[in-house]
């Protein structure tokens, strides 16, 4: 059955909305430029109605998305579980997601590189713990091996148990050993880098203590 516009108006909340009126009765709100090409007095069928609503929820969600994008790079299944928790439907999310990959603004692959070099360059990670947070983050294994091909896992450890070893310079190596091991482990390297760097910076910091002016 067809349904007359009665009214236009633009919501007081939001300037950028406009709530359509059908046969003198609130029907649904719109996104101002998508209510553009209606006029009072049209006629609308169901058709038509749901395909205008589909579109201004995927207006509603793609700005949501936008909003959770700007904090930082994100994957699609973040985005995905995001939209989920706005209670968007599954064919609205899919829609937005594959608009944010067409716009170039989601990259599984560009999240992967992101989230690689941002824990190398402030928090090292091990290679397995590493590749856990992104299995958390829904990135799959072929995109996270090639996020990883260069990653130096030894080097990775050095680094950062580098920064933390200044400050356990003066004690004994027993105690050295169990303070940055233990730290590397939570890292989520393995036993064998842990032990070759606990040794490696343990030699550098005493070679640093004995040129210490006396």
């Amino acid at each position: 059955m067809l349904q007359k516009i009665t009214a236009l108006r633009t919501q007081k909340k939001s300037q950028q909305r406009v709530s359509v009126f059908l046969d003198g009765k609130y029907a649904f709100g719109l996104q101002a430029f998508l209510a553009m090409p209606l006029r009072v007095g049209q006629t609308l069928s169901p058709e038509e109605i749901d395909e205008l609503q589909r579109r201004d929820a995927i207006e509603v969600a793609y700005n949501q998305a936008l909003s959770f994008l700007s904090y930082r790079p994100r994957s699609c299944a973040e985005v995905e579980t995001y939209l989920g928790r706005k209670t968007t439907p599954p064919t609205i999310a899919q829609a937005v997601i594959d608009r944010l990959i067409g716009a170039g603004l989601l990259d599984d692959e560009a999240f992967a590189r992101y989230w690689v070099e941002n824990r190398e360059h402030f928090r090292p990670r091990g290679a397995l713990a590493l590749r856990l947070e992104l299995h958390r983050k829904g990135v799959g294994d072929a995109v996270i091996d090639k996020a990883m091909a260069d990653i130096d896992e030894t080097e990775s450890a050095y680094r950062a148990a580098s920064k933390r070893a200044r400050r356990y310079a003066h004690l004994d190596y027993q105690v050295f050993r169990r303070r940055i091991g233990g730290f590397l482990q939570r890292r989520g390297f393995g036993y064998d880098v842990v032990k070759e760097i606990v040794d490696r910076v343990w030699r550098e910091t005493q070679v640093s203590l004995e040129e210490e002016p006396g």
